[in-house]
């Protein structure tokens, strides 16, 4: 871990140097005034998540969520009299182009960032925005390394890895009376981290992993491991990797009649999976997951307004970036600033009440009580499991 934030350092200041000097369009929301964090009178957040590439849809439907809940508290009145300006910047998902994004938003002069979808991508960032005392709360990315770095300025509001392990063992042990377990990742930071910690979780449970095996993101043909998986005869097998290529590994899974259920990770929570992999091949699946706003009773004006705005449903993890924002604005109304220690400070102490849960922080930066549920794929789309 030492090693890779000196590689976040050099390459914050070289591309810190690269960004003062590059040119583009301005996203929504930016602003060539920043310093201190605010530009003409406003609060200027920064949101990071991928807008371009496979994992964009994600992006687009937490930046709706982000900018519905700034337009509420803004309509509102605002924070201590300011109103929130917002300014995305596009990570694509990728640990490079992510440490530029938040170069960029330093150089805006943001006084806090809100998002973080993939936890390879939001790692390298976390360390820009702590050599700059910029406080960010962190959304959907749950790669408990995030929180192993222990930076102070770090703080999830979702459940880590750690916890989304021992709810996906617990069902597949416990739920479904497996023992032999088939384990899959793609070699990105978060499905890696997820897969490491299922598998630690699966042998201390006494439960046996029959196959751990890495795919390549972009690939389409499952063949050969699908062949390994048949031999292996698991009783479950847990994909801990994206949508994209989870649809097409399940649909083959079924389609090759491979023993056992099989089951997703919170980074395969969207319906586009149900899509590719086809309704039929898809029935059954199971999938760990922070709690989505279809399953929130405390989220159907959320819903409903979300629908008005953007004319479709909210994204799997639409609503933790609304409950975002809106601990970010709590926590710079007590600060009654917007000095970023003092931000980071009333973060610490944050106790509200938000769509998916009661957010308390501890020590270490993450919900004080995980909020990881299970969802199963029933008639074309997500439920929860009788």
């Amino acid at each position: 871990m030492k090693k890779v934030l000196k590689r976040v350092g050099i390459g914050t200041a070289i591309l810190s140097m690269a960004f003062l000097s590059a040119c583009g369009s301005a996203p929504t929301g930016s602003s060539s005034g920043g310093s201190g964090g605010t530009a003409g009178g406003d609060i200027l957040v920064g949101l990071q998540f991928p807008l371009s590439g496979n994992e964009a849809k994600m992006g687009e439907d937490m930046k709706n969520a982000a900018q519905l809940a700034a337009d509420e508290i803004n309509s509102a009145g605002g924070i201590n009299g300011k109103k929130i300006k917002l300014i995305a910047e596009d990570d694509a998902s990728d640990p490079q182009t992510a440490t530029a994004a938040a170069n960029k938003l330093v150089s805006e002069g943001v006084t806090a960032v809100v998002g973080g979808y993939s936890s390879g991508a939001t790692i390298p960032a976390t360390g820009v925005y702590h050599q700059n005392g910029i406080p960010m709360v962190v959304t959907a990315a749950n790669s408990q390394k995030i929180s192993d770095q222990k930076f102070p300025e770090i703080f999830m509001i979702n459940g880590t890895t750690v916890h989304q392990a021992e709810v996906a063992t617990d069902y597949m042990l416990n739920k479904n009376h497996g023992k032999k377990i088939a384990i899959i990742h793609d070699n990105s930071g978060y499905a890696k981290d997820l897969a490491e910690r299922t598998k630690a979780a699966v042998e201390a449970a006494g439960g046996q992993v029959v196959v751990f095996d890495a795919v390549n993101p972009d690939e389409s043909d499952f063949s050969a491991l699908i062949s390994k998986l048949k031999q292996a005869k698991p009783d479950a097998t847990y994909w801990t990797a994206y949508y994209k290529a989870g649809g097409a590994f399940i649909k083959q899974f079924k389609q090759q009649g491979v023993s056992g259920i099989i089951g997703v990770g919170d980074g395969s929570n969207d319906k586009t999976l149900i899509d590719i992999a086809g309704k039929s091949a898809a029935e059954g699946t199971f999938v760990t997951t922070s709690p989505t706003a279809e399953f929130l009773p405390e989220a159907k004006k959320f819903v409903e307004e979300y629908k008005a705005k953007y004319k479709q449903d909210p994204g799997p993890y639409s609503a933790l970036e609304y409950d975002g924002i809106k601990v970010l604005a709590d926590s710079i109304k007590r600060a009654g600033s917007t000095d970023k220690a003092a931000i980071v400070k009333a973060l610490q102490s944050t106790d509200l009440k938000t769509l998916s849960s009661q957010v308390s922080f501890n020590s270490e930066g993450t919900l004080k009580k995980s909020n990881f549920i299970v969802l199963q794929v029933k008639n074309g789309t997500f439920a929860l499991p009788q």
